[in-house]
């Protein structure tokens, strides 16, 4: 297994750069902090982080009217309104597109307001979201108004929705309501039910908690290309166990109970169903599968009427795709996977909701899969044939970021310069010509036109603020839309520290990657507390060569902390084998790698290695936990925000992702286990949770409590209870949250025993 991130030349030129930066840290820390300017209180850090990020260019980047222009949301200086502007990348025209001044609800004089918008694909008219009510994480129920830019108007579409979007040709609206799919005719106004039959627990056209959290979705159903039909799912949850949630908040206790499945518990059971939206006839789709399995994505091919599903078996290391003619309900088998570990579908980390894609225009997809060790794309036909495997190479493609069919070429993002960088390149189909488009070092984020003419390019470096540019894809870059000069004057007059990436082999030769914010006064004489700030989930990426850390960072760096992140082994783009040494053992490699970290940083001779502490939030709390529990003698302080501390209690599709079935690996959940290694912790921990926490229930740190008490082990505890995931529930929470965290570190980190738990 190589974990070599750049050829060696390239290596020693970043690393020559990594040393002189370095070496300017270290200037005389006395001259340096009367140069520049230090923040006054933990406040103005953090709100300076906008300051420091800088403006990231257009706001709610829409490509419109087939990517000729793209939509954007900017300020009408004289009313301080949002208002939606078109920008035409070719010459620059802007136009204004929408405006809600003088505009109303319909048939009041109430001034029209909204949460969010969606463009049609006909481009010519908005659907917008008001009064919005959340539900879980992505969904909630919404009021509907359609807008039409050729006449301004505006009409009210449906109230208490959770989804809704206009079909392809714009003229009709479909929806999910109360568990049912509607469509409204826009020219006449008539609604019309598609889907019956809706209960509590089996509904249509939704997702339960799991399956949305899970797989990353909240729209459970799509139009066809051609605006005929809608495909949905049906979900029963019925054999789901309930989960219960207080709320403190009233005169007396609520309880809100949600289905959510644990490792060993029944899942919700799904089918795909596909409705005639003029004729009303729904066809079901029979996968031919048993016993429990996930279909987590379908999607409407360039074949006229054929509709594609993927399953998973419940493992999540078998994959099949189904074609599916939509009006008899014919099925054939196009092609599976299997792996000794996971198969991803979608990757949260990298905003990839889907692995597989379908080109219109194409009579082939394209699949991203590590099959061959890497994060690689292959192409198949529509009989399942693999035609080709496109990319190869010892690093990762992050993104299909477009397509051009008329062209046979596929834009893709890759870590094939550095896994801490992103880069965008193309290839030919048949995997000649490939090209790097993007040049400069660092990190690219790339929103491209959905004909692949177009793309913005979001990046920036360790060094370098963010730059926002405008590109043609055959003529190269048009013009800079943000250079966030701002930022770099700031710079010049305010203390500053990088988050500086360096990496180091492990004492079982594995090459690190890692980063470490330093005090802007850096004296190499000194030896500083460390704070390890993690999360090191499986298939996530904390360290890149990119600008920016964050307020709370920086106000760290300045009270004299080394904040340190890590590339993990578990997570992603450094080929499977790296990411997936994890499987069936959630903590150990994770734990193992950040105590590795902090036993190389001992050796520094300006690291006080009695002073380390770890912290983070939900996998980064459960990482805290278990690492200071497998290694007290290295970690003598934690704080943990809604951690996991037993993966028995966490989903089913996440958990059994990555340990598999509980009946099958009951050892390993055992091990992975903060509550059953609760005897083993030492130093300080701090446990912060939410009673409202729907990801990683109270449950976790209730029990956990309970067994660090029998094993008697006292810790400190803040409970917010109106708080879901991450605890905080407004900004005085979150800054209250923030405050604590600081003193703690202070009390047992520095052992400043003056220092008030109670602000």
């Amino acid at each position: 297994m190589s974990h070599s991130m750049a050829p060696a030349p390239r290596r020693a030129a970043r690393g020559a750069l990594l040393g002189a930066f370095l070496v300017a840290l270290a200037v005389p820390s006395g001259l340096l902090a009367q140069q520049k300017q230090r923040f006054a209180s933990l406040d103005e850090a953090l709100r300076s982080g906008g300051q420091m990020a800088g403006r990231s260019g257009p706001r709610g980047v829409n490509w419109i009217d087939g990517g000729a222009r793209f939509s954007y949301i900017d300020r009408d200086a004289r009313t301080n309104r949002s208002v939606l502007r078109a920008a035409d990348p070719a010459t620059g025209k802007d136009t204004l597109l929408f405006s809600s001044e003088g505009l109303t609800f319909p048939g009041t004089s109430d001034p029209f307001n909204y949460q969010s918008f969606q463009w049609a694909r006909d481009s010519k008219h908005l659907v917008f979201q008001t009064n919005f009510k959340p539900i879980y994480r992505r969904s909630g129920t919404s009021d509907f108004y359609i807008y039409a830019l050729a006449d301004r108007s505006l009409k009210l579409a449906t109230r208490g929705a959770r989804t809704a979007e206009l079909s392809p040709d714009g003229t009709t609206l479909g929806y999910e309501r109360g568990g049912d799919m509607y469509a409204t005719d826009l020219a006449s106004g008539r609604e019309t039910r598609l889907t019956t039959g809706a209960t509590e627990h089996v509904y249509n056209g939704h997702f339960d908690w799991v399956y949305e959290e899970e797989f990353g979705m909240a729209q459970a159903w799509n139009w066809s290309p051609d605006s005929r039909h809608v495909a949905f799912w049906q979900i029963d949850e019925t054999a789901e166990p309930v989960d219960q949630f207080s709320d403190m908040s009233g005169h007396h206790p609520e309880y809100e109970e949600i289905r959510i499945p644990q490792p060993g518990d029944s899942n919700p059971r799904a089918r795909i169903g596909v409705v005639d939206v003029k004729g009303g006839k729904t066809v079901w789709l029979d996968t031919g599968e048993s016993g429990e399995f996930y279909i987590p994505r379908i999607y409407w091919t360039s074949r006229p009427d054929t509709l594609a599903v993927v399953t998973l078996n419940r493992r999540q290391n078998e994959m099949k795709l189904f074609f599916f003619d939509v009006n008899t309900g014919g099925r054939r088998q196009v092609m599976s996977d299997k792996s000794d570990t996971w198969i991803d579908v979608y990757d949260f980390y990298a905003g990839i909701q889907d692995m597989m894609t379908f080109p219109a225009g194409a009579h082939e997809f394209f699949w991203i899969s590590d099959r061959d060790g890497w994060q690689h794309i292959y192409r198949y036909d529509y009989s399942g044939k693999l035609i080709r495997q496109v990319t190869r190479g010892k690093w990762s493609v992050t993104r299909m970021e477009g397509f051009d069919p008329k062209r046979q070429t596929i834009y893709f993002t890759s870590t094939q310069a550095s896994p801490l960088e992103r880069q965008l390149y193309e290839v030919k189909f048949d995997g000649s010509g490939l090209r790097r488009i993007t040049t400069t070092e660092g990190n690219h984020r790339i929103d491209m036109s959905p004909n692949a003419a177009w793309f913005i390019d979001r990046w920036s470096s360790v060094r370098q603020p963010t730059q926002v540019e405008l590109w043609s894809t055959t003529r190269g870059k048009v013009r800079t839309m943000e250079d966030n000069a701002a930022v770099t004057q700031w710079l010049a007059t305010h203390e500053y520290s990088p988050a500086v990436p360096f990496s180091f082999t492990t004492s079982d030769s594995v090459r690190l990657d890692a980063s470490m914010v330093k005090p802007y006064d850096f004296d190499s004489t000194r030896r500083y507390p460390v704070i390890f700030a993690v999360y090191g989930g499986p298939g996530s990426q904390q360290v890149y060569d990119q600008f920016g850390t964050g307020g709370l960072t920086q106000w760290l760096a300045q009270q004299g902390y080394i904040v340190i992140g890590v590339n993990n082994r578990g997570t992603n783009n450094y080929g499977s084998a790296f990411m997936k040494i994890v499987y069936q053992h959630l903590g150990k490699w994770e734990a193992h790698d950040f105590a590795e970290t902090a036993r190389y940083l001992a050796r520094q001779s300006y690291v006080d290695s009695t002073r380390i502490a770890i912290m983070g939030t939900s996998y980064g709390g459960y990482s805290t936990v278990y690492t200071m529990e497998m290694y007290p003698e290295l970690f003598s302080v934690g704080i943990a925000n809604s951690a996991v501390a037993d993966w028995e209690y966490y989903d089913t599709i996440y958990t059994e992702r990555y340990m598999g079935l509980l009946g099958q690996n009951k050892d390993g959940y055992h091990e992975s286990s903060a509550i059953a290694n609760a005897p083993k912790l030492k130093g300080h921990l701090l446990l912060i949770h939410a009673m409202l926490d729907d990801n990683v229930h109270p449950q976790h740190t209730m029990q956990l409590l309970t067994a660090l008490t029998n094993a008697g082990k006292d810790v400190d505890t803040r409970i917010y209870p109106p708080g879901h995931h991450g605890a905080a529930y407004n900004a005085a929470s979150a800054r209250l949250i923030q405050q604590v965290t600081l003193e703690y570190l202070d009390r047992y980190l520095k052992g400043n025993a003056a220092v008030s738990m109670h602000p």
